[in-house]
Protein backbone atom coordinates (compact mmCIF):
# COMPACT_ATOMS: atom_id res chain seq x y z
CA UNK A 1 0.00 0.00 0.00
CA UNK A 2 1.06 3.33 -1.05
CA UNK A 3 2.19 5.83 1.53
CA UNK A 4 0.69 9.14 1.49
CA UNK A 5 2.72 12.28 1.59
CA UNK A 6 1.73 16.12 1.55
CA UNK A 7 4.62 18.43 0.15
CA UNK A 8 3.92 22.16 0.66
CA UNK A 9 5.47 24.83 -0.83
CA UNK A 10 5.43 22.40 -3.82
CA UNK A 11 4.96 25.07 -6.70
CA UNK A 12 8.79 25.39 -7.04
CA UNK A 13 12.47 24.85 -6.13
CA UNK A 14 13.21 22.30 -3.21
CA UNK A 15 9.17 22.01 -2.70
CA UNK A 16 8.58 20.93 -6.44
CA UNK A 17 11.80 18.80 -6.44
CA UNK A 18 11.05 17.05 -3.32
CA UNK A 19 7.19 16.49 -4.77
CA UNK A 20 8.50 14.32 -7.73
CA UNK A 21 11.04 12.78 -6.04
CA UNK A 22 8.85 11.39 -3.74
CA UNK A 23 6.37 10.62 -6.63
CA UNK A 24 9.22 9.06 -8.13
CA UNK A 25 9.75 6.58 -5.06
CA UNK A 26 5.93 5.48 -5.23
CA UNK A 27 4.46 7.76 -2.67
CA UNK A 28 1.03 8.98 -3.22
CA UNK A 29 1.46 12.93 -3.21
CA UNK A 30 -0.26 15.44 -2.26
CA UNK A 31 1.45 19.35 -3.32
CA UNK A 32 -0.25 22.29 -1.72
CA UNK A 33 0.76 25.69 -2.51
CA UNK A 34 -1.28 29.29 -2.91
CA UNK A 35 -1.41 29.02 -7.14
CA UNK A 36 -3.12 26.14 -8.96
CA UNK A 37 -1.33 27.11 -12.11
CA UNK A 38 2.11 26.32 -11.02
CA UNK A 39 0.71 22.88 -8.88
CA UNK A 40 0.21 21.82 -12.24
CA UNK A 41 3.00 22.27 -13.92
CA UNK A 42 4.71 20.21 -10.92
CA UNK A 43 2.02 17.80 -11.38
CA UNK A 44 2.65 17.51 -15.15
CA UNK A 45 6.41 17.18 -14.77
CA UNK A 46 5.35 13.50 -12.76
CA UNK A 47 4.77 10.36 -14.89
CA UNK A 48 3.17 9.23 -11.22
CA UNK A 49 0.66 11.80 -11.27
CA UNK A 50 0.73 14.38 -8.35
CA UNK A 51 -2.94 15.42 -6.87
CA UNK A 52 -2.99 19.26 -6.33
CA UNK A 53 -4.58 21.10 -3.48
CA UNK A 54 -4.41 25.07 -3.37
CA UNK A 55 -4.19 26.67 -0.04
CA UNK A 56 -2.21 29.26 2.08
CA UNK A 57 -0.13 27.91 4.57
CA UNK A 58 -0.59 30.94 6.78
CA UNK A 59 -4.17 31.30 7.08
CA UNK A 60 -6.17 28.69 9.54
CA UNK A 61 -9.26 28.27 7.82
CA UNK A 62 -7.33 27.44 4.69
CA UNK A 63 -4.80 24.75 6.12
CA UNK A 64 -8.33 23.08 7.83
CA UNK A 65 -10.00 22.92 4.47
CA UNK A 66 -6.64 21.25 3.14
CA UNK A 67 -6.33 18.56 5.53
CA UNK A 68 -10.31 18.16 5.62
CA UNK A 69 -9.79 17.14 1.73
CA UNK A 70 -6.76 15.07 2.54
CA UNK A 71 -8.88 13.03 5.03
CA UNK A 72 -11.90 12.79 2.41
CA UNK A 73 -9.91 11.64 -0.37
CA UNK A 74 -7.48 9.11 0.93
CA UNK A 75 -8.58 8.77 4.81
CA UNK A 76 -4.91 9.25 6.46
CA UNK A 77 -1.44 10.78 6.43
CA UNK A 78 1.89 9.14 6.46
CA UNK A 79 4.50 11.73 5.63
CA UNK A 80 4.78 15.70 5.54
CA UNK A 81 7.33 17.73 4.16
CA UNK A 82 6.91 20.79 5.57
CA UNK A 83 8.84 23.23 2.98
CA UNK A 84 6.80 26.57 2.11
CA UNK A 85 8.90 29.17 3.29
CA UNK A 86 9.93 32.44 2.36
CA UNK A 87 13.58 34.20 2.53
CA UNK A 88 12.12 38.16 2.95
CA UNK A 89 14.04 40.87 1.92
CA UNK A 90 17.40 41.68 3.07
CA UNK A 91 17.84 44.67 5.14
CA UNK A 92 20.61 45.37 8.50
CA UNK A 93 18.31 44.55 11.69
CA UNK A 94 18.10 48.30 12.28
CA UNK A 95 16.15 48.89 9.31
CA UNK A 96 13.73 46.27 9.22
CA UNK A 97 9.91 47.25 9.37
CA UNK A 98 7.11 45.52 11.25
CA UNK A 99 5.46 44.26 7.74
CA UNK A 100 8.78 42.62 6.81
CA UNK A 101 8.79 40.65 10.07
CA UNK A 102 5.35 39.71 9.79
CA UNK A 103 5.67 38.54 6.41
CA UNK A 104 8.70 36.15 7.29
CA UNK A 105 7.38 34.90 10.38
CA UNK A 106 4.18 34.40 8.88
CA UNK A 107 4.75 31.49 6.41
CA UNK A 108 7.89 30.55 8.35
CA UNK A 109 6.89 30.09 11.62
CA UNK A 110 3.16 30.33 11.30
CA UNK A 111 2.71 28.48 8.52
CA UNK A 112 5.03 25.41 9.67
CA UNK A 113 3.33 25.38 12.84
CA UNK A 114 0.04 25.25 11.26
CA UNK A 115 0.68 22.45 9.14
CA UNK A 116 2.63 20.68 11.57
CA UNK A 117 -0.32 20.86 14.06
CA UNK A 118 -2.52 19.48 11.49
CA UNK A 119 -0.70 16.89 10.50
CA UNK A 120 0.03 15.60 13.67
CA UNK A 121 -3.62 15.78 14.63
CA UNK A 122 -4.74 13.40 11.65
CA UNK A 123 -1.82 10.95 12.49
CA UNK A 124 -2.50 10.95 15.70
CA UNK A 125 -6.43 10.02 15.40
CA UNK A 126 -6.17 7.63 12.03
CA UNK A 127 -5.98 4.25 12.32
CA UNK A 128 -3.21 2.66 12.80
CA UNK A 129 -1.95 5.81 14.03
CA UNK A 130 1.02 7.17 13.37
CA UNK A 131 3.76 9.53 10.86
CA UNK A 132 6.20 11.33 9.89
CA UNK A 133 6.72 15.30 9.84
CA UNK A 134 9.74 16.37 7.95
CA UNK A 135 10.67 20.49 8.98
CA UNK A 136 12.58 22.26 6.52
CA UNK A 137 15.00 24.00 8.47
CA UNK A 138 18.24 25.95 7.37
CA UNK A 139 21.96 26.64 7.75
CA UNK A 140 20.64 29.74 9.60
CA UNK A 141 19.31 27.38 11.96
CA UNK A 142 22.88 27.78 13.26
CA UNK A 143 24.34 30.86 11.54
CA UNK A 144 22.77 33.54 10.31
CA UNK A 145 23.50 35.76 6.64
CA UNK A 146 24.23 39.21 7.22
CA UNK A 147 20.58 41.32 7.45
CA UNK A 148 18.42 38.25 7.54
CA UNK A 149 17.14 38.31 10.90
CA UNK A 150 13.37 37.55 10.36
CA UNK A 151 14.23 34.56 8.28
CA UNK A 152 17.48 33.36 10.84
CA UNK A 153 14.52 33.92 13.72
CA UNK A 154 12.31 31.52 12.40
CA UNK A 155 14.64 28.99 11.47
CA UNK A 156 16.17 28.86 15.00
CA UNK A 157 12.34 28.24 15.96
CA UNK A 158 11.83 25.68 13.61
CA UNK A 159 14.38 23.82 15.61
CA UNK A 160 12.54 24.37 18.18
CA UNK A 161 8.95 23.19 17.18
CA UNK A 162 10.99 20.16 15.51
CA UNK A 163 12.12 18.88 18.99
CA UNK A 164 9.11 19.74 20.45
CA UNK A 165 6.95 17.35 17.83
CA UNK A 166 9.28 14.93 18.11
CA UNK A 167 8.99 14.63 21.71
CA UNK A 168 4.91 14.74 21.89
CA UNK A 169 5.10 12.96 18.70
CA UNK A 170 6.49 9.51 20.69
CA UNK A 171 3.20 7.94 22.53
CA UNK A 172 1.29 8.54 18.77
CA UNK A 173 3.99 6.63 16.71
CA UNK A 174 4.58 10.58 15.41
CA UNK A 175 8.04 11.27 14.33
CA UNK A 176 9.10 14.41 13.21
CA UNK A 177 12.77 15.32 11.57
CA UNK A 178 14.59 18.63 9.99
CA UNK A 179 16.75 18.90 7.27
CA UNK A 180 18.95 21.90 6.92
CA UNK A 181 20.16 22.84 3.75
CA UNK A 182 22.87 25.42 2.31
CA UNK A 183 22.91 26.90 -0.66
CA UNK A 184 20.54 24.48 -2.95
CA UNK A 185 20.39 26.10 -5.90
CA UNK A 186 16.84 27.36 -6.66
CA UNK A 187 15.31 30.74 -7.25
CA UNK A 188 15.26 31.18 -3.48
CA UNK A 189 19.11 31.02 -3.81
CA UNK A 190 19.91 32.47 -7.34
CA UNK A 191 21.82 35.05 -6.17
CA UNK A 192 24.14 33.14 -3.91
CA UNK A 193 26.27 31.55 -7.27
CA UNK A 194 26.20 35.49 -8.85
CA UNK A 195 28.02 37.03 -5.32
CA UNK A 196 26.07 37.29 -1.92
CA UNK A 197 27.11 39.65 0.63
CA UNK A 198 30.07 37.94 3.23
CA UNK A 199 30.14 38.20 7.36
CA UNK A 200 33.66 40.36 6.51
CA UNK A 201 31.36 42.93 4.65
CA UNK A 202 32.52 41.65 0.96
CA UNK A 203 30.74 39.97 -1.95
CA UNK A 204 31.48 36.93 -3.09
CA UNK A 205 30.35 34.02 -5.26
CA UNK A 206 29.59 30.84 -3.25
CA UNK A 207 28.76 27.24 -4.35
CA UNK A 208 25.58 25.54 -4.77
CA UNK A 209 24.20 21.90 -4.96
CA UNK A 210 21.80 20.32 -7.12
CA UNK A 211 18.12 20.37 -5.86
CA UNK A 212 18.10 16.72 -6.81
CA UNK A 213 20.21 15.82 -3.52
CA UNK A 214 17.24 17.78 -1.76
CA UNK A 215 14.87 15.55 -3.42
CA UNK A 216 16.61 12.09 -2.69
CA UNK A 217 17.35 13.06 0.85
CA UNK A 218 13.76 13.77 1.63
CA UNK A 219 12.68 10.29 0.00
CA UNK A 220 15.58 8.84 2.43
CA UNK A 221 14.24 10.47 5.46
CA UNK A 222 10.55 9.53 4.45
CA UNK A 223 10.88 5.95 3.68
CA UNK A 224 12.32 5.56 7.16
CA UNK A 225 10.25 2.84 9.26
CA UNK A 226 8.77 4.80 12.24
CA UNK A 227 10.73 3.16 14.64
CA UNK A 228 14.17 5.33 13.29
CA UNK A 229 14.24 8.88 12.50
CA UNK A 230 16.81 11.29 11.39
CA UNK A 231 16.13 14.19 14.02
CA UNK A 232 18.27 16.92 12.04
CA UNK A 233 20.00 16.19 8.66
CA UNK A 234 22.92 18.80 7.61
CA UNK A 235 22.78 18.96 3.40
CA UNK A 236 25.05 21.69 2.52
CA UNK A 237 27.32 22.13 -0.37
CA UNK A 238 30.66 21.33 0.62
CA UNK A 239 32.58 24.92 0.07
CA UNK A 240 30.15 26.95 1.30
CA UNK A 241 31.25 29.62 3.64
CA UNK A 242 29.60 28.29 6.85
CA UNK A 243 32.04 26.14 8.98
CA UNK A 244 35.02 28.46 9.08
CA UNK A 245 34.94 32.18 10.20
CA UNK A 246 34.41 34.40 7.64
Amino acid sequence: MKKIALVTGASSGIGRNAALSLATADFTVIATSRRLDVLKETSAMSSEGIDCIVSDVTDTTSVDSLFKEIKQRYGRLDVVFNNAGSMGRASNFGDIQLKDWDQVLDVNLKGSFLVANRAFRLMRDQKPKGGRIINNGSISAYAPRPGSTPYTVSKHAITGLTRSISLDGREHNIACGQIDIGNAASDMTSQISAGTLQADGTLKSEPTIDLQYIGDAVVHMASLPLEANILFMNLMATNMPFVGRG
